[in-house]
C-alpha cells in the first residue's frame, strides 16, 4: 500500500512541479548580475575622456540576456509577460524608449517601449513553432537614436503534454504459425507522439494490450509483441483481434494515449493426419468397362490447408493389387480408383482392398503426434455384361503348301461367348482384308479353305481377318488377325537367269572359255538350289563345243577347237538342259547363242558382222541406211508437192442439195473490178438443179401444176455474167412456182450497165425527194405494186 501511494502523489505533483520550474523563471527573470553584464557602448558615459583614454578603455552595455521562456497553449483574460528588458543606462526617466523586431514582433510579441516589458498576444503552439528569434535596441526617446547596438535573443516555446500518442502505420496484420511456443515473435507496433521528447516526459511512451490477452503480450517499451499462450490450433481459432495501448508521461496517470489495432492470423501446419470420411467403400462395375477408367473415388479428409493437407493413396492390401490402381486428383485431393487389368464376371465377381491415405509433406516438429495417414477398405463387385466373343488364340498362324487343292482345309480358328448364355458363333472372313477372295471359312466350325489356286512364287504370306459374331446378339463382334504362309513346292524349273550371247574369236584357240553363264529357279528349295547342266542327247558328241559344271551353280562353255570362221558360219545354237535337285526334279532346255567376231591379237572383239567381208572397200550398212532414208524423204515431199496442186486446181462445184440462191458466197479480195471473171468461178452462179429440170417448191404447195420448163445447156464460163442474170431473172418473173414470193435474190454480182444503178444510199447524190420511180414498173409484176405505192407517194406530195 505505501507503495502504491507514493506513485500515486508521484502522477500527482510531478505535472505541478514541472510546470512550476518552467514558468516561474520566466515571469520573475531577475536582472544579470554584474559579471553578466558586457560593456556598454553609450556615448554619454565616453563624452568626457580623452581620446588615448578611448582607445583603452572599452564601453560596457549596461544589460543583456540568453533567451526567454514562454508556456504553450497557454491562455487567459490578459497577455502572458514573457520578460522584461531594461538597462542600465535607463535613469528611470521616459528618455529611453524600447524597440523590438524579428519573428513575430508586433503580432505574436508585442514590447512595452517605455518599461521594456514583452507579453505575448496570442496562444502559442510548440509543435508549430518551438522557438522565436528577435532583436531589442534602446534608442533615445526624443531623437531615436540608438543608445546601444541591438541585441537579439530567443524566446523559446516550453512544451506541454497536449498531444496523444498515434500509431500512423495502423491498424497492422501479422502471422504466427500455430502451435508456436510461448515468446515467439509476432510483429512490432511504432507510436509517435508529436511532444518535446527532450524536455519532460510528454513524449515517452508505454505500450499495453487492451484487448488480445491471455493469447498476446507486448514489451512496454520495445512494442514487440509476443505469443503469451502455447500450442494455439488454428483449426479451433484462427484469427484474433488485438488491441494495443501506447500512453505518454510514461504511463503515468494523467498521459494521453492512442491505440491501434492488429490483426493476427495462425498460419497452418502439417499437425493433423488425414482421415476417412467412412470405413468401409462399396462400388459395382460392368466387367467390359474399358482400361484406365475410374471405378470410384474415396476421400480422406485433413484438417490442414494447403501443401500440408495433400495426401497421396496407395493399395497395400488386397485380392485386386494387380488388377487395380489409386491415384490422387490434385484439385480435390480425392482417390481414384482405376482399371489396369481387363475383368472377367465368369473367372472372379468380386474384389477386396485395402487402401492407405498418408500426408506428402509431414512436420518433423509433430512426428511424435503420428502416424500421419489412414486406412479403408474397398470392396468391388464386378456386375455381368454381354461379352463379345474370345478367340482361342489372339493370333493365328496357318501354313498351306502352294499345290494345294482347291475346298482343302487349311486351318480352322475356334472362340466361344465368354458370358454364362453362351450364344452361338457364326464366323466369317473379312473380305477386306482378302479382296480376291481366295479363302472360305465354315460359319459354324470356323474351318478355313482353299478358294483359288496359290502361288508362293507370286505371294508368300497372306493376312486375313476372321469375324467372330454371335447370334443372339449380332453387335457383340470379334476379330482376329490369321496369317497364312503358302509353302513352296518344286512347280518351276530352272531356267538362265538372263539371255546370254556369247562371242566366239576366230583367232580362239581350243579349251577356250567361251562363256559362263548361270541359272535361277522360282522355287525356294529348304537345302538351296543345285542344278545339274547337260548338252541335248543328240549333241553329246557335239564338234564343236563342250560344257563344263563349275561351283557355285554356275556353266562354262569351251571351244573343242579353233579355226572358227564367219564366212563359213556366223552364229551357232547351243541347246543346254538345266535340271534342279527337287522332286520331282524340273528341267528346261535353254539356248545358247555363239557368235563368231573377229579379235584382236589380245582377244579383244572387234566385229561380229558379215558386211566387213561383203564390203570390204564400198560403203558401210550404216551409211546406206542413211542414203536410203534420204530417198524415201524426197519421195515423200514430192507427192506433198503433187497433191497440193492438184487440189489448188480443183473448180468449186457446188453440193447438188445446196442451191445457189439460197447461198452468200463471200470472197476476201475485191479482184480486178466488174470486167475481172477471172477473181470467182462462174460455176457457183450455176444451179446444176435448174439445168437438169424443175426445182419444186419448198415452203407452200403451188396451187396450179407447171410443168418443168426447159432446162438450159450448160452455160460455159466465158458467158457474160449480165445476161446469164437477165435470163434468170426471167424466168423467176413468169414462174409463179418459183420459190419463194417474198425472197430476195441475192446475187453477188450486180452486171454491167444496170438501169437502176447502185441500190446503196451511200452513193446516192439525191434524197429521196428528188428520186424517180417510175422504173420499178418496168421489173415485172412483181415490183409493180411497189412502182404503185412510190408513184403515189410523189403525187400526194405534188397535191
Amino acid at each position: 500500500m505505501p507503495e502504491r501511494l507514493t506513485e500515486m502523489l508521484m502522477d500527482v505533483w510531478t505535472p505541478l512541479i514541472i510546470l512550476w520550474i518552467t514558468v516561474l523563471p520566466s515571469i520573475y527573470m531577475a536582472p544579470l548580475n554584474q559579471s553578466q553584464i558586457l560593456p556598454s557602448g553609450s556615448s554619454m558615459g565616453l563624452s568626457g575622456l580623452s581620446g588615448e583614454q578611448k582607445v583603452l578603455n572599452r564601453s560596457k552595455r549596461g544589460w543583456v540576456w540568453n533567451q526567454m521562456f514562454v508556456l504553450e497553449e497557454f491562455s487567459g483574460p490578459e497577455p502572458i509577460l514573457v520578460g522584461r528588458l531594461h538597462t542600465d543606462l535607463d535613469p528611470g526617466s521616459s528618455k529611453i524608449k524600447y524597440i523590438l523586431s524579428g519573428d513575430g514582433a508586433g503580432t505574436i510579441f508585442v514590447i512595452n517601449d517605455k518599461t521594456g516589458d514583452i507579453h505575448a498576444m496570442k496562444r502559442l503552439d510548440r509543435e508549430e513553432k518551438a522557438e522565436y528569434t528577435l532583436t531589442a535596441q534602446a534608442v533615445d526617446g526624443d531623437t531615436n537614436k540608438p543608445l546601444e547596438p541591438p541585441s537579439e535573443f530567443i524566446i523559446k516555446v516550453q512544451d506541454i503534454n497536449d498531444n496523444a500518442p498515434e500509431f500512423l502505420d495502423g491498424p497492422y496484420h501479422a502471422t504466427v504459425p500455430e502451435m508456436s511456443i510461448v515468446g515467439t515473435f509476432v510483429t512490432k507496433v511504432t507510436a509517435t507522439d508529436a511532444d518535446d521528447p527532450v524536455y519532460g516526459n510528454s513524449a515517452k511512451l508505454v505500450y499495453s494490450i487492451l484487448e488480445g490477452q491471455p493469447y498476446f503480450s507486448i514489451e512496454p517499451h520495445t512494442a514487440i509483441i509476443k505469443t503469451a499462450l502455447p500450442n494455439m490450433d488454428r483449426e479451433a481459432k484462427e484469427e484474433y483481434f488485438v488491441v494495443i495501448q501506447a500512453k505518454d508521461m510514461g504511463g503515468h496517470m494523467g498521459g494521453l494515449s492512442g491505440t491501434t489495432t492488429v490483426t493476427i492470423t495462425l498460419t497452418d501446419v502439417n499437425d493433423n493426419p488425414p482421415k476417412f470420411a467412412q470405413s468401409l467403400y462399396h462400388f459395382s462395375v460392368m466387367e467390359d468397362i474399358a482400361l484406365g477408367e475410374p471405378i470410384g473415388r474415396v476421400k480422406a479428409n485433413d484438417l490442414d490447408i494447403g501443401e500440408n493437407a495433400k495426401s497421396s493413396y496407395d493399395i497395400i492390401e488386397g485380392d485386386g493389387m494387380d488388377i487395380f490402381e489409386i491415384t490422387s486428383d490434385v484439385q480435390t485431393q480425392d482417390g481414384i480408383i482405376r482399371l489396369r487389368k481387363p475383368l472377367d464376371f465368369e473367372t472372379k465377381k468380386s474384389y477386396t482392398l485395402k487402401v492407405e491415405a498418408a500426408n506428402v509433406h509431414i512436420d518433423p516438429r509433430f512426428i511424435s503426434g503420428g502416424p500421419f495417414k489412414d486406412t479403408a477398405t474397398v470392396k468391388i463387385v464386378v456386375e455381368d455384361a454381354d461379352e463379345p466373343p474370345v478367340f482361342s488364340s489372339p493370333t493365328y498362324l496357318l501354313e498351306v503348301h502352294e499345290n494345294a487343292a482347291i475346298n482343302s482345309v487349311i486351318g480352322q480358328v475356334t472362340a466361344h461367348d465368354p458370358d454364362v448364355s453362351s450364344s452361338p458363333i457364326r464366323f466369317s472372313i473379312d473380305r477386306h482384308t482378302d479382296l480376291e477372295r481366295q479363302f472360305n471359312i465354315n460359319a459354324d466350325d470356323g474351318k478355313i479353305t482353299l478358294a483359288t489356286p496359290l502361288d508362293r512364287e507370286t505371294n508368300t504370306w497372306h493376312n486375313i481377318t476372321i469375324v467372330a459374331t454371335e447370334t443372339r446378339n449380332h453387335s457383340q463382334v470379334s476379330r482376329v488377325p490369321v496369317a497364312i504362309k503358302v509353302l513352296d513346292v518344286n512347280d518351276n524349273a530352272p531356267e538362265f537367269a538372263s539371255e546370254h550371247e556369247a562371242f566366239l574369236c576366230e583367232n580362239g584357240k581350243p579349251g577356250q572359255v567361251i562363256q559362263t553363264v548361270s541359272a535361277i529357279d522360282k522355287d525356294d528349295p529348304k537345302n538351296g538350289h543345285f542344278f545339274l547342266y547337260s548338252l541335248l542327247p543328240e549333241m553329246v558328241n557335239n564338234p564343236n563345243f563342250t560344257i563344263k559344271k563349275n561351283e557355285g551353280n554356275t556353266l562354262s562353255i569351251l571351244a573343242k577347237h579353233s579355226g572358227f570362221s564367219r564366212q563359213k558360219q556366223e552364229v551357232y545354237l547351243l541347246p543346254i538342259i538345266i535340271s534342279d535337285s527337287g522332286n520331282p526334279p524340273m528341267s528346261s532346255t535353254s539356248t545358247l547363242t555363239i557368235r563368231v567376231c573377229g579379235c584382236s591379237s589380245d582377244g579383244v572383239v572387234q566385229s561380229c558382222n558379215v558386211e566387213a567381208y561383203v564390203l570390204p572397200i564400198g560403203l558401210s550398212m550404216g551409211a546406206l541406211i542413211a542414203i536410203l532414208a534420204c530417198i524415201i524423204l524426197l519421195l515423200v515431199i514430192v507427192v506433198l508437192f503433187v497433191t497440193l496442186r492438184r487440189h489448188k486446181n480443183e473448180p468449186l462445184i457446188i453440193k447438188d442439195e445446196e442451191d445457189v440462191r439460197e447461198n452468200i458466197i463471200r470472197y476476201d479480195d475485191e479482184g480486178g473490178g466488174e470486167e475481172d471473171t477471172e477473181a470467182f468461178d462462174i460455176a457457183t452462179l450455176q444451179n446444176p438443179d435448174g439445168i437438169n429440170g424443175f426445182l419444186p417448191r419448198k415452203d407452200i404447195k403451188p396451187d396450179l401444176q407447171f410443168m418443168p420448163r426447159q432446162g438450159l445447156a450448160p452455160v460455159p464460163n466465158g458467158v457474160d455474167v449480165d445476161e446469164f442474170i437477165n435470163v434468170r431473172l426471167h424466168e423467176a418473173d413468169n414462174d409463179p412456182t418459183a420459190p419463194p414470193y417474198d425472197s430476195i435474190q441475192i446475187y453477188g454480182y450486180e452486171g454491167r450497165g444496170s438501169v437502176a444503178g447502185s441500190l446503196s444510199s451511200l452513193e446516192s447524190s439525191t434524197s429521196d425527194s428528188d428520186q424517180n420511180f417510175d422504173y420499178l414498173s418496168e421489173w415485172g409484176p412483181r415490183f409493180k405494186r411497189l412502182g404503185e405505192l412510190y408513184s403515189v407517194g410523189e403525187s400526194d406530195k405534188e397535191t
